[in-house]
C-alpha cells in the first residue's frame, strides 16, 4: 500500500534493499531511482499510479499508468504553459524564473499550447516530411560506415562516444548546411546544451555559454537568409503557411530544439539499443536471421529501454483527481512514459523484450499534439546505426560486467554515462 515501507528483493543484484514509500516525494534524480527505475515503475503502476515526485527542489506530480499518461497528454484540462494554467496568460512557460539568456529556448514550441503550437507545428511540418527523412537515409548509411571504418583494429571502445554520439551529431551538422568553419562552434554548442545543463556547470551555461550560442545561431540564420542552400535551416527560414513564417526568435528556438531533442534522443536510443540487444542474445540471433524485423526491433527498443521516460511538465487548468490523488491547478505534472510502456494493462509480458511485438503502441515518442517531431528521423538513424554495427561486428559484446555500467542521473531520461564494448 502507498506510504508503507516494505522490503523488496532485487533479483537482478541479489540483495535486499529499502522498499518504496509514496508518503514522501520520489526523487527522480536520486541514485536509487536512477539505477532501479524499472523496480520503481512496477511498484508505481500497481500501488501509487499517481503520486508526488521531485526534481531537485521542484515538486512535481507523477502519473505512471498508460491510459493516465495519454489522458494528461491529450486532455484539454492540461496545458504546457504554467501561466495559462494559472489564468495569467502565457508569460513564462517554465515553473521557475529563468535568465534572459534562455528565454528564447523557453519559447520553443514544445512549451506552447494551441493555437500557437499548431501554428508553429504546421510551419515546421513542411520541413520534417517522410520524403525529407528518406532522402537522408543514404547519407546516414555513409556516415555509419565511415565511423565504423575509423574504429579500425581497435578492440575495446566506448560505443557511446565513438559511434552513438557522432552519428546524430554529424547528421544534424549536415542537415544544417554548415560551412566548414562553422562546424567546430556548432559542435561546441552540442556539448554545452547536452552536458552543461546540470551540476556546477549550469551557472556558466546559463550566464555565459547560452548567450554566445544564441549569437552564433543568429549569425547562421543571417547567412542562410543571404545564401540559402538545400538544408533544413534554409527550409525552415523559407517555410510559409498562409503568408506566415517563423520569426528569428522562433528559428533560434528550433535550432536549440533540434540539438537537444533530435540529437540527445537518438544518441541514447542507439546506446540503449546496443546494450539491450547484447543482453538478449536470443532476440539478436533472431534479428540476424530475420533482418526484415529491424523496424519492429527499433520500436521495441523504444518501448523496452527507450531514452525518454518523461515529458516536459503539463499543468492542470483545474484540479484533476485520478485514483484518489488530486493534481492541483497550476502545479507541474510529468507523465512517466517509461512506466507507461511497461504497463501490463496494455502490454502482454511488458518486461520481456520481443523484437516482433505486435501491436506495439508505446509512448516512447510521446503522444498527442506534442508527439516527437523527429521520431521518423530518430527511428531511421537508430535502425541504420545498429544494423551496420552488428552486421560488421558479429562478435560484439559488453566489455564489462553489466553491474559496472552506470546510468546518468538525469530526471525523465534513461541514459548511460558510457558503454564499453569489445568489437571482437
Amino acid at each position: 500500500m502507498p506510504g508503507l515501507e516494505a522490503e523488496v528483493f532485487d533479483m537482478a543484484t541479489a540483495i535486499v534493499r529499502p522498499g518504496f514509500d509514496a508518503s514522501r516525494p520520489i526523487n527522480l534524480g536520486g541514485a536509487d531511482f536512477t539505477e532501479h527505475k524499472y523496480d520503481w515503475y512496477r511498484w508505481l503502476l500497481e500501488e501509487a499510479p499517481v503520486c508526488e515526485g521531485k526534481i531537485s527542489v521542484l515538486k512535481i506530480g507523477l502519473v505512471a499508468r498508460y491510459e493516465d499518461c495519454r489522458l494528461v497528454l491529450t486532455d484539454k484540462r492540461f496545458v504546457r504553459s504554467r501561466g495559462r494554467a494559472r489564468g495569467k496568460g502565457s508569460s513564462n512557460p517554465l515553473p521557475i524564473p529563468m535568465p534572459k539568456s534562455v528565454a528564447v529556448i523557453a519559447r520553443s514550441m514544445i512549451y506552447e499550447d494551441d493555437p500557437e503550437h499548431r501554428r508553429l507545428r504546421n510551419l515546421v511540418n513542411k520541413v520534417f516530411t517522410s520524403r525529407a527523412v528518406e532522402k537522408l537515409s543514404d547519407r546516414v548509411e555513409e556516415i555509419s560506415h565511415e565511423l565504423l571504418d575509423d574504429l579500425g583494429e581497435q578492440n575495446q571502445i566506448d560505443i557511446l562516444e565513438r559511434y552513438a554520439r557522432p552519428v546524430p551529431s554529424r547528421v544534424i551538422t549536415e542537415m544544417m548546411g554548415l560551412r566548414k568553419e562553422d562546424v567546430a562552434p556548432f559542435q561546441h554548442a552540442f556539448g554545452v546544451l547536452t552536458k552543461g545543463m546540470s551540476g556546477l556547470r549550469i551557472l556558466r551555461t546559463l550566464l555565459w555559454d547560452l548567450r554566445a550560442i544564441d549569437k552564433f545561431v543568429r549569425e547562421l540564420i543571417a547567412q542562410k537568409r543571404v545564401a540559402p542552400s538545400d538544408d533544413i535551416l534554409s527550409a525552415l527560414i523559407q517555410a510559409e503557411e498562409e503568408g506566415d513564417r517563423l520569426s528569428e526568435n522562433e528559428l533560434v528556438a528550433m535550432v536549440f530544439l533540434l540539438i537537444v531533442a533530435g540529437f540527445e534522443t537518438t544518441l541514447h536510443l542507439i546506446t540503449n539499443g546496443v546494450r539491450t540487444l547484447l543482453e538478449h542474445p536470443d532476440q539478436l540471433a533472431r534479428l540476424r536471421a530475420e533482418p526484415e524485423l529491424w523496424d519492429s526491433a527499433v520500436e521495441e527498443i523504444v518501448r523496452h529501454r527507450g531514452p525518454v521516460h518523461g515529458t516536459k511538465p503539463q499543468y492542470p487548468t483545474e484540479d484533476v483527481t485520478l485514483h484518489g490523488h488530486t493534481l492541483k491547478r497550476g502545479t507541474p505534472v510529468m507523465p512517466l512514459l517509461g512506466a507507461a510502456n511497461h504497463d501490463p494493462r496494455v502490454f502482454e509480458k511488458p518486461d520481456e523484450f520481443d523484437i516482433a511485438r505486435s501491436p506495439n503502441h508505446h509512448l516512447g515518442f510521446g503522444f498527442g499534439m506534442h508527439f516527437c517531431l523527429g521520431a521518423q528521423l530518430a527511428r531511421m538513424e537508430t535502425r541504420v546505426a545498429l544494423r551496420n554495427l552488428f552486421d560488421r561486428n558479429p562478435n560484439l559484446r559488453l566489455a564489462v560486467d553489466p553491474s559496472q555500467l552506470k546510468l546518468a542521473a538525469v530526471p525523465g531520461w534513461h541514459r548511460h554515462a558510457s558503454l564499453p564494448i569489445a568489437l571482437s
